[in-house]
C-alpha cells in the first residue's frame, strides 16, 4: 500500500499527460499538412504511454482492485487530478504548438526533478519519459519561432494563443496538500524551485519567436490538481470513456 498522497500524485502526473494525449490525439486526420498531422499523432502517443507507466505504478500499489483501465477511463471528471491548461480545446494549429511548448518545457523540468526521486519507480519512469521530452521541446520550439516570426497574421494568432493560455500556466508551480507532504517527506522536489528556469527559457524561445512575454497577475486560473476543472474535461471524458465504459472489462 502507498501513502494518500503519494496516490494521488501519481494520478496528477498520469492525468496530467493522459488528458494532454489525449488532446494532441484529436489532430489526427486533421494536421495542416500530412507531417504535421503524424508529428501530432505520435507526440499524443507518447504523453499517453507516460500516463500508462503511471497509472499501473498507481494501481499496482494501491491494492483495492484498481487497474490501469479502470484509473484511465472509469472515473468522474471530479476525480482527475489534471491541470486546467491539459484539458483545454486544441484551437487553431497555432493554439496546440504554444500549449505544447509551455507544457513540454514544464515537463522537462519536472521529470528532471523527479530523477532524483527516492522512489525509484517514479524516478525510473521520469527517466524514460525525459527521452520523449527532449524531441517534444525541439518540435515546439521550432514552431513557435517559426509562427511568432512569420507572417503578420501568424504572429497576431501566436499573441493571442499566449494571452489565453498564459493564465493557466500558474498552476503548475502551485501546490496542492499532497505536494505538500511530499515534498516534506524529501520525494519530490518543490516546484516552485524550477519556476524561474521555467520562465527564462519561455523567455528565450517567445523572444526568439518575437513574441512578448506575457505578465502574469497574481490571480492564476487552477483548480485541477484538486479536481475542480472546466466544462471542457466532462465532453472530453465522454469520449474518451465510451469504449470502456460500453463494454466493461476490455484492457488496454
Amino acid at each position: 500500500m502507498i501513502s494518500t498522497d503519494l496516490y494521488a500524485y501519481l494520478l496528477y502526473l498520469a492525468d496530467d499527460v493522459h488528458v494532454f494525449g489525449h488532446r494532441l490525439g484529436e489532430w489526427c486526420g486533421h494536421g495542416p499538412t500530412l507531417e504535421q498531422d503524424i508529428a501530432l499523432t505520435n507526440l499524443s502517443l507518447d504523453h499517453i504511454g507516460q500516463s500508462r507507466l503511471f497509472y499501473q505504478y498507481a494501481a499496482n500499489s494501491e491494492g483495492n482492485g484498481q487497474t490501469e483501465d479502470s484509473l484511465a477511463y472509469l472515473r468522474d471528471s471530479s476525480q482527475y487530478r489534471n491541470s486546467l491548461l491539459a484539458e483545454l480545446p486544441n484551437g487553431h494549429f497555432g493554439t496546440t504548438i504554444t500549449k505544447l511548448c509551455l507544457f513540454s518545457h514544464f515537463k522537462f523540468l519536472q521529470y528532471r526533478s523527479l530523477c532524483h526521486s527516492p522512489d525509484k519507480t517514479i524516478a525510473a519512469i521520469a527517466e524514460k519519459s525525459l527521452k520523449e521530452i527532449n524531441y517534444h521541446l525541439k518540435f515546439s520550439n521550432s514552431w513557435v519561432k517559426r509562427l511568432g516570426d512569420g507572417t503578420r497574421e501568424s504572429h497576431s494568432r501566436m499573441i493571442e494563443s499566449l494571452k489565453y493560455l498564459w493564465p493557466y500556466t500558474g498552476e503548475w508551480f502551485e501546490k496542492t496538500g499532497y505536494e505538500r507532504a511530499l515534498i516534506e517527506a524529501g520525494i519530490i522536489s518543490d516546484p516552485v524551485s524550477f519556476q524561474q528556469e521555467w520562465t527564462k527559457n519561455i523567455s528565450a524561445i517567445l523572444s526568439e519567436a518575437t513574441l512578448p512575454v506575457p505578465s502574469l497577475s497574481d490571480w492564476i486560473q487552477s483548480g485541477g490538481k484538486n479536481g475542480r476543472h472546466t466544462e471542457h474535461l466532462g465532453h472530453l471524458l465522454a469520449e474518451m470513456q465510451y469504449l470502456q465504459r460500453s463494454y466493461p472489462g476490455l484492457t488496454w
